[in-house]
């Protein structure tokens, strides 16, 4: 099943390239790459969130389809998708500050932690809408750990 998953994730990241390409100004390839695995990021999290708030009923196959498909994105090795010059004032299309490259076991350790809340959640988002609610204070804290510490605000 996961190669299942791992198949899906990459037909999504290269549609998901494709949509980036044209939507974004940079030409480096890095920084389109990982705007699409951050852009399935938010799809997949736009699920969970959506349930977790009630704005949407909750679906165990939906939330868990939701909750497998961050397992992956969060095993995809992402490291030639930062290289140094990557950031927003080498490449203003981008919103990666330059504090990543300065400070990266920082960073592999917020990635790191999105990983655990990301199994966290693959365990609890087909029970029901309470452990789906629970584990998302540690998947969004997550994410947004790393974003305020390392990505500029949008314009």
């Amino acid at each position: 099943m996961m190669k299942q998953y791992s198949i899906f994730a990459a037909g999504l990241l290269s549609l998901a390239a494709i949509g980036t390409a044209i939507a974004h100004e940079s030409e480096n390839p890095a920084v389109k790459a990982r705007t699409s695995i951050m852009q399935l990021y938010a799809f997949n999290l736009g699920t969970l969130g959506g349930m977790a708030k009630g704005e949407v009923d909750y679906d165990a196959e939906a939330a868990t389809r939701a909750a497998n498909n961050l397992l992956v994105l969060t095993q995809i090795d992402q490291s030639a998708m930062w290289p140094p010059g990557s950031d927003n004032v080498s490449d203003p299309s981008s919103r990666a500050l330059p504090a990543i490259w300065e400070n990266f076991p920082d960073v592999g350790a917020k990635g790191q932690a999105m990983a655990d809340a990301a199994v966290a959640m693959q365990a609890a988002a087909g029970q029901d809408v309470d452990a789906l609610k629970a584990a998302m204070g540690d998947l969004g804290g997550s994410c947004s750990a790393c974003h305020k510490a390392y990505r500029a605000p949008k314009d």
